[in-house]
């Protein structure tokens, strides 16, 4: 959604109309009416959102979300893991490795940044198949310096 703030613009600039809204609970009062509600970025709500989703699809909203189900260590990413697991029909949607040519369904990081979210632009990030992720995560361990190793959190690594 990288744009305007009242559209939802993909990769391929497909736009669509859209409210953007800072919780999940602004989701539900929004959508009284609606027949059909899609959730656009959900990995970066709170556990509320499954709690939102459930109740719209209780009361027969058709309820579409799109987001990353894993962060770029490779982790399930915020609330995704409880939306997949809730809902009828899950669709996982892969880009193309972008070493091997196969399916890349991990998102890695090239940038040196250990925040857990970190909007950036596409040069951020890289589409690579499982093996690939794994070589260059394990690459990036190896190169770790004794003097990086002493400023390490072992709390920060875990969000």
């Amino acid at each position: 959604t990288r744009h305007k703030k009242s559209k939802i613009v993909s990769h391929n600039k497909n736009k669509i109309k859209c409210k953007v809204v800072s919780s999940a609970s602004e989701i539900y009062a929004l959508a009284k009416k609606c027949d059909v509600v899609g959730i656009d970025e959900a990995q970066f709500f709170d556990d509320e959102i499954i709690e939102v989703c459930n109740a719209l699809a209780n009361s027969g909203v058709r309820v579409i979300i799109s987001g990353l189900d894993m962060d770029y260590t490779g982790k399930p990413f915020g609330p995704m893991a409880g939306l997949m697991a809730t809902a009828e029909y899950v669709t996982k949607v892969h880009a193309i490795c972008s070493k091997t040519g196969g399916l890349a369904q991990y998102s890695y990081r090239k940038a040196k940044n250990d925040d857990l979210i970190m909007l950036g632009k596409e040069e951020e990030y890289e589409p690579v198949c499982r093996a690939t992720f794994f070589k260059r995560m394990n690459k990036k361990t190896k190169n770790i310096k004794v003097s990086e190793a002493k400023n390490f959190d072992p709390k920060k690594s875990k969000k």
